[in-house]
């Protein structure tokens, strides 16, 4: 199929409007288009963070009874029960507390019961959104969390909006992002980790690599326990897996983590906590320096308090400051 990419859609990243238009195409579907040069752009290839701009030609190269598929929208008002406890919301975005195992994205498995799901059968119900509009504004998410980080996360309803977070959330001076994390051993009290870090879509893992992108990450030292860290984590890049990997390569992973940690770790805490999750919670957002109609969220910070099970066993802990 082909379609002139209007007013409405110049300024987005052309995977975000491949995925308005392929709603029920698993994201890791999208990204082989991309890789299998499916998707063009002026009859020219291009990656999946190219910018539209106004009348640019967009080529979606799919089998007919594909496109089909993936384009029928099947949100409807009993699709998906939002249950998730709302932070923030008003005309313009919301802000949920995610909890941990839920997608925000459909993938092979599950294409259903997502975060974004549930939000369009939210705003379905509340008639702030109409599928059956091809041209209406497709709810969506400002960011992403892990399917097992739990926390913070925020949803846009408009598309003013969406152009302006998408530019506020590539600043940390203009977004500050905050995760608390049980890591292992003792950390030092504060540190910078700075490392590139390459992601390898065909495995959907992530490494330490010189040939990378650049990654940042701050942390403090909350408590200390026996063989573990509490620890506060601010993000200055939002790279796949960043805190992850970060902390697995200075020798410190996440409590949980399937992937990176420390399966001896790991498993000492199902033994004796009969917990066998990961470890990490995105806690808060403070926005600053925002312009236009977003305004008025300068200087205000949200927060999400971690999950009871967390709690209890940080409660449960001996420990020191």
């Amino acid at each position: 199929m082909e379609f002139i990419c209007t007013k409405n859609e110049a300024n987005s990243r052309v995977d975000k409007i491949i995925r308005r238009i392929l709603k029920n195409a698993p994201l890791s579907f999208i990204y082989k288009m991309f890789r299998n040069k499916d998707i063009k752009v002026n009859k020219k290839r291009v990656d999946i963070d190219y910018i539209l701009k106004e009348n640019d030609v967009v080529n979606i190269y799919l089998k007919e009874e594909l496109y089909e598929r993936f384009k029928k929208d099947e949100i409807t008002k009993q699709t998906v029960k939002f249950n998730l406890p709302i932070i923030y919301e008003d005309e313009n975005l919301m802000i949920v507390n995610k909890p941990r195992g839920l997608l925000v994205h459909g993938d092979e498995k599950d294409k259903k019961n997502t975060l974004l799901n549930m939000f369009l059968s939210y705003m379905i119900q509340k008639k702030e959104y109409d599928p059956t509009d091809p041209k209406a504004f497709v709810p969506c998410l400002i960011h992403r969390l892990d399917r097992n980080t739990s926390g913070i996360i925020v949803l846009c309803k408009n598309y003013q909006t969406n152009l302006v977070l998408n530019e506020v959330f590539k600043d940390h001076k203009k977004v500050i992002k905050t995760y608390l994390a049980l890591v292992c051993g003792k950390v030092d009290k504060e540190g910078k980790i700075d490392k590139p870090l390459l992601k390898d879509s065909k495995t959907n893992t992530v490494k330490v690599s010189k040939d990378g992108k650049q990654a940042i990450t701050l942390y403090k030292r909350k408590k200390c326990f026996t063989e573990t860290s509490l620890v506060e984590v601010t993000l200055l890049t939002g790279r796949t897996h960043q805190i992850r990997v970060h902390f697995q390569s200075i020798g410190h992973p996440i409590i949980g983590d399937n992937k990176y940690g420390d399966f001896k770790m790991n498993k000492a805490f199902l033994d004796i906590y009969n917990f066998k999750d990961q470890f990490l919670h995105a806690y808060s957002l403070t926005f600053r320096d925002i312009n236009g109609h977003l305004d008025y969220l300068n200087n205000k910070t949200f927060t999400c308090q971690l999950p009871e099970k967390e709690q209890k066993i940080l409660n449960l802990m001996k420990g020191e400051l």
